[in-house]
């Protein structure tokens, strides 16, 4: 006979206890317990199974599903693998809806079967978007919220590309606790799990997320599915960005731009051209040379340094790391001579990017000491290199790409740690100390003024 048993389940990070507390002791969060009733049966005794050696797996890889997004494929490493889960997490109106109406529509032209299961909007509601957007008359469409339902569904009909939107709105009427909560979604994506793999559908999960920006529901959601794309960028501007923070199947360090239009969400092959252009005599603005998963890209670093009566400046970044920031302030303090001890140091990415990786430090470095002395960056120049703390510059990663991309827009001069290659129309005189690099990047003498003046 079934035994019952109760636990309490935090609704934010899914960690489980025995009995409620009102402090969960996994994420520290406040009132997040809920209660949630489990039944156990003792199963029948099972056969066991023989184990088959990993050499003897054929692992010829199926053919990729584009997805008509040349962004969106370059994100999932090549477009959909068949049967396997995705998820799609993102602010409210960031526009991962209409992404994936549009990726459903050039997948349903190109002769796949393309379903759309929606649990937020009715029909005619998805049918106005597609109107707006073109393409999508070849999609099908279910409004549906009932797991049960869906699961069938797919088992039946076998799309080749199935889009969940979304994975919250689905309710599984075996379970007593409501559609969003912790054990529903676990549930669902424990199902359509299993159903993609069976089935052999190409699965997008829609996911809601927090005031935080991470994906709402239990961590084990992220661990269930093969790939997680983050979108990145504020609603009310028109520029966004896709990450994969994982991937079974590809890179997670590839980045995809896109620019919301009339249109729908367009592709942008070249973001260095829309993010890297600086105005000539700028003060406290640098390009850096950034590598993005197998993508270079150019972006304009800005900075603002200004006196400030707190006893404790402040160091704001936007687009880097507040920590990374510190260091750079630092280290310019300690072995460049420039003063930003009395100063509050402002450093902005342009575009809303996000920098991860630490070859913009030189192009940081040089955006701020050039507001601190008030002079520009030589024009037509761009900067790349890892700053360590005894001031000296490391070199990067595959710098030759970087060339190539700089050369592609124009740049002429390039300000980086000595030793890497050279190209003819670009002048890259080297240095080996972040004062020898301020020296180079900056168009008027070094020791101008100081930046508490």
């Amino acid at each position: 006979m079934a035994k019952v048993t109760i636990q309490f389940t935090c609704t934010e990070c899914g960690t489980t206890s025995g009995r409620w507390l009102g402090r969960c002791p996994g994420c520290a969060a406040f009132g997040t317990l809920v209660e949630e009733r489990h039944g156990s049966d003792v199963g029948p005794s099972v056969e066991a199974l023989r184990p088959t050696l990993l050499g003897d797996v054929s692992a010829d890889e199926a053919e990729r599903i584009s997805t008509g997004v040349s962004e969106l494929d370059r994100v999932l490493g090549g477009g959909l693998v068949p049967a396997s889960l995705v998820l799609v997490g993102g602010e409210p109106g960031v526009g991962k809806s209409t992404l994936l109406l549009s990726a459903l529509g050039a997948i349903a032209r190109s002769g796949r079967h393309a379903l759309l299961v929606t649990g937020e909007e009715s029909v005619a509601q998805v049918s106005l978007r597609a109107t707006r957007l073109g393409g999508a008359d070849k999609v099908e469409i279910l409004a549906e919220t009932e797991l049960d339902a869906v699961c069938a569904t797919l088992e039946k009909e076998r799309p080749d590309v199935c889009v969940i939107d979304s994975v919250q709105t689905l309710h599984a009427s075996a379970l007593g606790s409501a559609p969003g909560s912790v054990a529903q979604v676990r549930e669902a994506a424990g199902r359509l799990l299993r159903v993609a793999k069976e089935a052999g559908v190409a699965t997008i999960l829609v996911g809601h997320v927090t005031k935080d920006g991470a994906v709402a529901g239990p961590r084990v959601l992220e661990h269930l599915v093969d790939c997680v794309l983050q979108f990145e960028g504020d609603r009310y501007q028109e520029h966004r960005i896709l990450r994969a923070t994982k991937n079974r199947f590809g890179s997670t360090n590839e980045l995809g731009v896109f620019e919301m239009t009339a249109g729908g969400l367009v592709g942008v092959p070249d973001p260095s051209q829309l993010f890297g252009s600086t105005h000539p005599g700028e003060i406290g603005a640098a390009v850096g040379c950034v590598l993005e998963g197998t993508r270079p890209i150019l972006l304009e670093v800005q900075a603002l340094v200004a006196p400030t009566d707190l006893a404790m400046p402040r160091r704001v970044a936007t687009g880097v790391d507040p920590r990374r920031l510190a260091m750079i302030v630092a280290v310019l303090g300690r072995h460049a001579g420039v003063a930003l001890a009395t100063a509050d140091v402002f450093v902005n990415v342009a575009g809303g990017v996000k920098i991860e990786e630490p070859g913009a430090d030189l192009a940081v470095a040089l955006a701020v000491a050039s507001a601190a002395r008030g002079t520009s960056v030589l024009e037509g120049a761009a900067a790349f290199g890892e700053i360590g703390l005894t001031g000296r510059l490391r070199a990067t990663s595959q710098a030759e790409r970087r060339l190539d991309e700089c050369v592609k827009l124009g740049i002429r001069t390039i300000v980086a740690p000595s030793g890497i290659p050279t190209r003819e129309s670009l002048h890259v005189p080297g240095a080996e100390t972040l004062r020898e690099a301020i020296k180079i990047g900056l168009t008027a003498p070094f020791a101008v003024r100081d930046a508490a003046a």
